[in-house]
């Protein structure tokens, strides 16, 4: 996955930062909650129809949500509380900026687009639904086109290159997909048992 590749080459910028924040005495859980805090005001720009704007603070608050993890392992402060904390408030989060910009379309009267951002939203809770569950089954479940790194910076195109309506075409087909790839993973796995 592109999202494993990029945390790679990105593992000594992000960690220098996280050394930072670390010496702020922040902790991984209020990062945690600052993050969700900022893409929360990206879906407002974005409800706002300010897509430009938006996807550049799409960018600023994707960097930022990488550093609670960092800042947990580097300080010691890795919990399983910590993990599901993070992996929910992301689902809020993500579903909030397609809300964005459904609240946009719908205003808009711009239906084809606002169905679309709706079909993202299930997309992308249902991909990381498939997850959670396999996970709970005891099956590993990371496969998949469209992983959440991969549906934000496939947003983040769009929104800067003004290819919005084809970027949520894009990420509603390919979200669900995503969600029935897991599901045929989980089924072979499975069935192997």
């Amino acid at each position: 996955m592109l999202s494993e590749w990029l945390r790679a080459r990105t593992a000594g910028l992000v960690g220098g930062v996280a050394r930072g924040v670390a010496a702020l005495g922040l902790s991984p859980n209020a990062l945690t909650v600052l993050g969700f805090a900022f893409m929360l005001v990206v879906a407002v720009v974005l409800a706002r129809g300010q897509f430009v704007m938006g996807g550049v603070l799409l960018v600023a608050a994707a960097l930022f949500d990488a550093l609670d993890g960092s800042v947990a392992r580097l300080t010691g402060r890795v919990t399983k509380f910590g993990a599901f904390f993070d992996s929910t408030l992301d689902r809020f989060a993500e579903a909030a900026i397609y809300g964005g910009l459904l609240w946009w379309f719908w205003g808009q009267g711009m239906g084809r687009e606002a169905a679309l951002a709706y079909a993202t939203i299930i997309g992308s809770l249902m991909v990381s639904y498939t997850r959670a569950r396999a996970e709970g089954l005891g099956v590993e479940c990371k496969v998949g086109w469209f992983t959440r790194f991969e549906r934000i910076a496939v947003l983040v195109l769009g929104l800067l290159l003004g290819q919005i309506t084809v970027v949520l075409l894009v990420l509603a087909i390919f979200s669900n997909l995503t969600a029935l790839q897991r599901v045929w993973h989980v089924y072979r796995v499975l069935g192997e048992r």
